[in-house]
C-alpha cells in the first residue's frame, strides 16, 4: 500500500463476474466513519465460495472484492469504534486482528433471535458490490474498511496469519456446527467431505471428547490426510454407512455433519445416523440439489437435523481458541497451499482451482 500523507491510495483485485480477469485497481484510502476500523490486509485465503463465484457456480453483485477469510493490522479508528475485541481485550492501532465474516446490526428480529449471521442489515465482506467510498470491502486488496458491527479478535502473536485467515470462515463454521450439535463427549461423530471443513471438524470432535470420529470422501488420497487430523476409520461414501454401523455395534453414529456440498452426501449423513441421532448440514451453499426424506423414517427413528450457514460472533473466538490449543496436534500447516502475491490472483485462483481442499494464501 502506497505511503497515505504522500499518494493515499491502495491496490484491490476487482472481480465483474465469471469469465471476466480481475481488474487490478487503485482507489483512494477511506477515512473510517462512525463505528468503523480501517485495516492494513496482511493475508488473505481463497475460500471455497470465493471459487464457486469466480466459476459462476454463485452469484456475487458485481463489481465487488472478494476475499473473506482475512488478517490484519489496525491503521484507524473511526469515532466510535469498538476498543475492545470479542474478547474484552484493548484494541490499539497496529494491532494483529481477524474478524467475523459480517457486520451484524445488533438490533433486529435475527440479530435479537441468536441469529446474527441472519441480520435484517447483513455486511458480509468479500460479497458485497463496491461504490465509491466503499471499494475496500473484501479480503483481495491492501486495506479492508470494516463496518461497524463486525466482530473483532486479536490475534496471539504464535498463530501465524495463514493458520489464522481461515479462522473466519472455515474454522468459525465448524465450531458453530458443533455448538449447534451440543455435547460430543463419548460419542461416534461422523463427517462426510475432508475438505479444510471436514477435517477441521475431525481435529474439533477430538479436541471436544468424541470417542471416535469416522471421516467419508470420494476422494480416496485424502484418507492420509484424515487420518493426521485425528480419525481412525475413513471411507468411501458408497461404505459410509456400513462403516458408522460397524463403528457402533450397529447402531449408527451419534453424530454426523457434511461438509461437502453434494445433495447425495446429506442422504447419507441421514441414513449414518443411529437413532436419536443429529445430523448438521452445512455444507452445501449453491442450490440445485435435492434430498428425499421418509417422514416416517424422521419420525420413528427420532432424528434431529439442523441446517447452518456461517456463524455467530462467538463461534470466531471458539474457532481461535481451537486452533491456539490444537496446533500442536494436528497438521494444520499441511493445509496451506501455495502463496501469491496480490498482483498475481488470477495465478492464485487457478492453482486454488488445481489443488481443492488446500487454503491458497494471497499476499498484498
Amino acid at each position: 500500500m502506497t505511503n497515505r500523507r504522500s499518494s493515499p491510495l491502495a491496490l484491490a483485485a476487482v472481480f465483474s463476474g465469471h469469465g471476466e480477469p480481475f481488474r487490478l485497481e487503485h482507489f483512494p484510502v477511506p477515512d473510517p466513519g462512525r463505528g468503523e476500523v480501517l485495516v492494513k490486509v496482511t493475508c488473505s485465503t481463497i475460500c471455497g465460495s470465493d471459487l464457486h463465484t469466480w466459476h459462476g457456480r454463485r452469484q456475487e453483485p458485481v463489481p465487488c472484492v472478494l476475499g473473506h477469510e482475512i488478517v490484519g493490522r489496525i491503521m484507524a479508528f473511526g469515532p466510535g469504534a469498538p476498543r475492545i475485541d470479542l474478547r474484552g481485550e484493548p484494541l490499539a492501532e497496529g494491532d494483529r486482528i481477524t474478524w467475523t465474516l459480517a457486520a451484524s446490526c445488533g438490533e433486529c428480529f435475527f440479530c435479537t433471535h441468536a441469529l446474527p449471521q441472519k441480520c435484517e442489515n447483513l455486511f458480509k465482506y468479500g460479497h458485497s458490490s463496491i461504490s465509491p467510498g466503499r471499494e475496500f470491502s473484501g479480503g483481495f486488496a491492501e486495506c479492508c474498511l470494516l463496518n461497524a458491527g463486525t466482530g473483532i479478535v486479536r490475534l496471539p502473536d504464535d498463530l501465524p496469519d495463514a493458520i489464522a485467515a481461515p479462522a473466519n470462515c472455515a474454522v468459525a463454521t465448524v465450531a458453530a456446527a458443533f455448538r449447534s450439535a451440543g455435547p460430543v463427549r463419548g460419542s461416534t461423530v461422523a463427517v462426510v467431505g475432508c475438505g479444510v471443513l471436514g477435517l477441521t471438524a475431525a481435529a474439533m470432535a477430538l479436541e471436544l471428547g468424541a470417542a471416535e470420529v469416522i471421516t467419508c470422501d470420494v476422494n480416496p488420497a485424502r484418507a492420509g490426510m484424515a487420518r493426521s487430523f485425528g480419525s481412525k476409520r475413513f471411507c468411501s461414501p458408497e461404505n459410509f454407512v456400513a462403516t458408522a454401523r460397524d463403528a457402533t455395534l450397529g447402531r449408527g453414529a451419534d453424530l454426523t455433519m457434511e461438509f461437502s456440498g453434494s445433495a447425495s452426501a446429506v442422504t447419507g449423513a441421514l441414513a449414518a445416523l443411529r437413532t436419536g441421532g443429529t445430523s448438521i448440514i452445512a455444507g452445501t451453499t449453491t442450490p440445485g440439489g435435492t434430498v428425499e426424506i421418509d417422514p416416517n423414517d424422521l419420525v420413528r427413528r427420532m432424528l434431529t437435523v439442523k441446517g447452518l450457514h456461517n456463524y455467530a460472533p462467538c463461534d470466531l473466538v471458539a474457532a481461535l481458541d481451537f486452533l491456539g490449543s490444537a496446533r500442536g496436534r494436528f497438521p494444520f500447516e499441511s493445509l496451506q497451499g501455495q502463496s501469491f502475491a496480490l498482483e498475481d490472483i488470477e495465478a492464485a485462483f487457478a492453482s486454488s482451482t488445481a489443488n481443492a481442499g488446500m487454503r491458497t494464501v494471497v499476499l498484498p
